[in-house]
């Protein structure tokens, strides 16, 4: 008759067949899964090219010109003129470059606003004006405004500047 060994031994192989059929399992289901991304993908660039080339369709020289003859009178299109383009540089600055001011001034004349701002309270609440007070609060916190680099006579008007922009 069988004994426990073989009993353990028959106990084991058929665990380990039922794991093996389960990762088979589990590995053709993934693969499934590849190829149904690999055709999403394909039809995602197949779309792609596609309107690549209605885009090179659609804004064809030729067919803009008939366009814009054809609707003139209601566009009112005119040909752009060159003093009405900037370079790069002349384009204001992003918030994150706008220099921070100097700690040293920033505080001077946080304590004068202060002392300004506290008179200015006991004023106003005196003449039941509470709004004075912010506003001289608020006319200390003033930054200055960036301003857009002068347009030199030297600059070489051919090359342009291009750079990503971030905020």
């Amino acid at each position: 008759m069988l004994k426990t060994f073989d009993l353990v031994l028959i106990g084991v192989m058929t665990a380990t067949a039922a794991v093996t059929y389960t990762i088979k399992h589990r590995a053709e289901l993934k693969l499934e899964e590849v190829h149904r991304l690999e055709a999403e993908i394909k039809l995602e660039k197949d779309t792609i090219d596609l309107l690549k080339a209605d885009w090179a369709l659609q804004s064809q020289p030729n067919r803009l010109e008939r366009l814009v003859k054809a609707y003139n009178d209601e566009l009112k299109l005119q040909p752009t003129e060159s003093t009405a383009l900037v370079h790069a540089k002349e384009l204001p600055m992003l918030k994150s470059e706008v220099p921070v001011p100097d700690v040293t001034e920033a505080k001077a004349s946080a304590k004068g606003a202060t002392v300004a701002s506290a008179k200015s309270a006991t004023v106003a609440s005196a003449k039941g004006a509470p709004d004075t007070a912010k506003g001289a609060q608020a006319t200390t916190k003033a930054q200055p405004i960036p301003m857009p680099a002068p347009r030199g006579e030297a600059e070489d008007a051919d090359q342009i500047e291009t750079g990503s922009v971030e905020e």
